[in-house]
């Protein structure tokens, strides 16, 4: 059973906050086999990527065979439903529309002092996406991950996706077409972070990899950080959900099930004012459990890591959620807004009766790639400046190195910077002297 706060509780400061610190991600020392499988992919390149496709997902491949040719992605457009394509190019085109959005603007002006200042934005030139392989895995991540770095402008996009036992869904490389994805290879794993970010004999590296995975695949990107940019180190999935009685329980019930049939690590929390409401919502789960199909999944999850919290009133609500700072935020109340206006801490934030969770997994628009485990503290969803960086510019004239270098020869002197100063200093009397 998930466990039970109460505001009115005298320990529930203390308590609440020992279970927000509860580690939800697998506990077993990785790192070292992660660092060997990486530093084994940069050193022996296809052969090693080769060996430990066969050896973890049972799937032989070769230089000819590595890459999914583009026959193979048009027969899966062939193998998927009418109704499940159409599907995906809604969610194609609602997630561009909102993420066209977000492309920023350049910066381009001259200052007081004459001084020109500008900042260019440029898209990042190769990004790799890794994709969770095999019959359970996740289309909606193609688009997610995808999408924002075709709107930023990426030249060279190229994804991973393993084949256990040669299977690969087809409807995740309809996804792939869809979004206009053409460089895709079967591999998965640690193997496969280390070939996008070394390179090998098949695969050219990148400059940025993103996209979710096991904890294998997390601790890789941890690992290959510095060599290339990552989206971010994610956690178990999460969900908080504001709910009032006027709701109709099965709605949240639903809603918690949904988050915690992801993952047994995932996390579902209800917060409401009405003790009796939220014993119906735990009520109608119990029984929803019996046919979920995912149910040892969800059971497992809701029995570990669910719990309820009975507020005294709403308005407590809002120091609790930017506490928890959680990945989803549902705001199931009568006046969402007003609490949402307060909301510092949450991934992605889902207003009114009418809004679950689960649009915002496929076909809302804002991305579904979130920071979890209380990161969105200090961090966002991935968005479209995730794959664009920026060059400042600065065009200094004759004039106004004199309004401006004097303060500088300052603080360079004042930092012990002889040189420094005196790069400066020449350009302020136009001399040639060579002597600092």
């Amino acid at each position: 059973m998930p466990v039970r706060f109460s505001m009115l509780s005298k320990n529930f400061t203390k308590e609440f906050e020992k279970f927000l610190n509860i580690k939800r991600a697998s506990q077993v020392n990785i790192e070292s086999v992660v660092n060997n499988i990486l530093n084994d992919i940069r050193v022996r390149g296809n052969a090693a990527l080769f060996e430990y496709t066969s050896q973890f997902d049972k799937h032989e491949l070769t230089s000819s065979n590595v890459r999914i040719s583009s026959q193979e992605m048009d027969r899966s457009l062939v193998e998927c439903k009418q109704e499940q394509l159409d599907a995906l190019r809604i969610a194609k085109k609602r997630i561009r529309d909102f993420h066209k959005k977000q492309l920023p603007s350049n910066i381009d002006y001259q200052d007081d002092e004459g001084v020109k200042l500008g900042l260019k934005w440029h898209p990042i030139n190769a990004v790799g996406i890794y994709i969770p392989g095999g019959l359970a895995s996740y289309p909606s991540s193609v688009l997610m991950n995808s999408i924002p770095a075709k709107v930023a402008g990426v030249q060279r996009l190229v994804m991973v996706v393993p084949a256990p036992e040669g299977v690969l869904n087809p409807l995740v490389l309809a996804a792939a077409r869809i979004s206009g994805i053409d460089e895709i290879y079967k591999v998965g794993g640690a193997q496969a972070i280390g070939a996008l970010a070394y390179g090998c004999n098949s695969i050219k590296p990148v400059d940025k990899i993103v996209g979710p995975g096991n904890s294998y695949v997390t601790m890789a990107k941890k690992q290959v950080f510095g060599v290339v940019g990552i989206d971010l180190i994610a956690g178990p999935s999460e969900i908080l959900i504001v709910a009032d009685n006027k709701n109709n329980p099965h709605w949240i019930a639903a809603d918690l099930l949904a988050q915690a049939e992801h993952d047994v690590n995932a996390q579902a929390i209800l917060m409401t004012d009405d003790k009796r409401f939220a014993d119906q919502v735990c009520e109608i789960i119990e029984i929803s459990l019996k046919s979920l199909s995912r149910k040892k999944i969800a059971s497992k999850s809701w029995d570990d890591f669910g719990a309820v919290v009975i507020l005294e009133n709403m308005f407590q609500a809002t120091e609790l959620i930017n506490r928890i700072a959680p990945e989803h935020l549902e705001l199931a109340i009568e006046n969402p807004n007003f609490i949402a206006a307060s909301v510092l801490n949450a991934g992605a934030v889902f207003l009114g009766r009418c809004t679950p969770e689960a649009l915002g997994d496929y076909i809302g628009g804002p991305n579904h790639v979130l920071p979890t485990g209380r990161t969105a503290r200090f961090s966002s969803g991935l968005g479209v400046l995730d794959f664009m960086k920026r060059t400042t510019l600065m065009d200094v004239s004759a004039q106004s190195i004199q309004a401006i270098g004097p303060a500088a020869i300052t603080l360079a002197e004042a930092e012990g910077l002889d040189a420094h100063a005196h790069s400066i200093r020449l350009r302020l009397s136009g001399m040639n002297s060579d002597r600092i």
